[in-house]
C-alpha cells in the first residue's frame, strides 16, 4: 500500500498477529467457527503482505493478479456459505474489498491511483463508509452490558470466545479502513 513506511509495518504487524490468532481459532471443537476462523487467517495475512510498504519489497508482476485471484475464489467461497445465512456477507465484502486493491494494486504499483479526476473512487468510498461502520458496530458490541460472574456458566476454550472473534475482526476491519484510505 501506499504510505509511510512505519504505518505499513504496523499494519503489517497487526495484521499478520491477527492471522495467527485465526490460525490458532482454528483448533475450536465448533465447526462453524473452524471455517470462519480460516477465512479470517487467510484475510489477516493477506491483508499483512499486502500492508507491506513498497519501499521494503518490490513484488514481482504476478504477485498482485495472483492475490486477486486467491480474494476472488475466497469471495466465492463466501458468497456460496451466504445462502445459509447472512453472516457470510462481511466475509464476501472483505474479499471484494482485498479483489479490488490487489488489481488497483496491478494497475497502478509505483503510485496512488486515481480514477481520473481529484478525490476518492466512487468504490473506494463505499468500501470505507462499511468498514467504518463495521467498526463502529463491533466496536459498541464489545463493550459489555454485564460485569461477567466467575464461575457461572459454560467453561468455553480460549478458541470458543466470542469477544476474541469479533476483537479479530474489528482489528482487521480497522486495518481494512487504514489501507483503504492510503489508496
Amino acid at each position: 500500500m501506499h504510505g509511510p513506511a512505519s504505518s505499513g509495518w504496523l499494519l503489517v504487524a497487526l495484521c499478520a498477529a491477527t492471522g495467527a490468532y485465526c490460525l490458532l481459532r482454528m483448533r475450536s471443537r465448533v465447526e462453524e467457527q473452524r471455517r470462519a476462523a480460516g477465512g479470517e487467517a487467510l484475510m489477516g495475512f493477506g491483508m499483512a503482505v499486502m500492508a507491506v510498504p513498497a519501499t521494503a519489497f518490490a513484488p514481482p508482476a504476478w504477485a498482485w493478479p495472483a492475490q486477486a485471484a486467491v480474494f476472488g475464489a475466497a469471495g466465492l467461497h463466501a458468497l456460496w456459505a451466504a445462502r445459509a445465512g447472512t453472516r457470510h456477507l462481511h466475509h464476501l465484502i472483505g474479499a471484494g474489498a482485498m479483489v479490488y486493491m490487489a488489481a488497483a494494486m496491478a494497475v497502478s504499483p509505483g503510485s496512488a491511483h486515481r480514477h481520473g479526476g481529484s478525490g476518492i473512487p466512487a468504490l473506494t468510498g463505499a468500501l470505507l463508509l462499511y468498514f467504518v461502520a463495521y467498526v463502529l458496530v463491533t466496536g459498541v458490541r464489545l463493550v459489555p452490558a454485564t460485569a461477567a460472574v466467575p464461575g457461572a456458566g459454560p467453561v468455553l476454550g480460549w478458541g470458543d470466545r466470542p469477544e476474541l472473534a469479533r476483537a479479530c475482526r474489528l482489528s482487521m476491519a480497522i486495518a481494512m479502513v487504514a489501507m483503504l484510505l492510503t489508496m
